[in-house]
């Protein structure tokens, strides 16, 4: 039961980090650029918390579990790298698909984001398990 904590909590903390930094330093100009008239004054927050509990744990079941069981941080990597461009293509293209005003180069941004946010924190998932399991033997 520890393994799956460890993991989620890692993991989360790792996402959760690099989204806020992503939303708030890097991109937001871009965003504003590119969707501006979409975007709230201020996010609703429940259903942002609703995406980042449900997405860390797809990120642990689909990633980084079967990283630790193969032993292979590069698997979780790779896991959550297809996991997060899967995830982020469905929104993206669905919405350059149906909305007014969605543009390819956003679509193409955050599908990048997404694979590189995902393969990063499936690896720190992966390594938060493994250097606690090392602390605690």
């Amino acid at each position: 039961m520890l393994k799956y904590v460890l993991a989620y909590g890692a993991t989360a903390i790792a996402f959760c980090a690099l989204d806020f930094a992503w939303l708030t330093v890097v991109a937001p100009k871009f965003y504003q650029n590119q969707v501006g008239m979409l975007l709230l004054e201020k996010p609703n927050l429940l259903p942002a918390l609703a995406f980042y509990l449900l997405y860390v744990a797809g990120l642990v079941i689909f990633c980084v579990l079967p990283g630790l069981e193969a032993q292979s941080w590069t698997r979780s990597m790779v896991l959550g790298a297809l996991l997060g461009l899967v995830a982020y293509a469905t929104y993206d293209l669905s919405n350059l698909a149906t909305l007014k005003g969605w543009t390819a180069s956003l679509t193409l941004v955050d599908m990048a984001w997404g694979t590189v946010a995902s393969a990063l924190a499936s690896t720190c998932g992966y390594f938060g398990v493994t250097l606690f399991a090392r602390l605690i033997d």
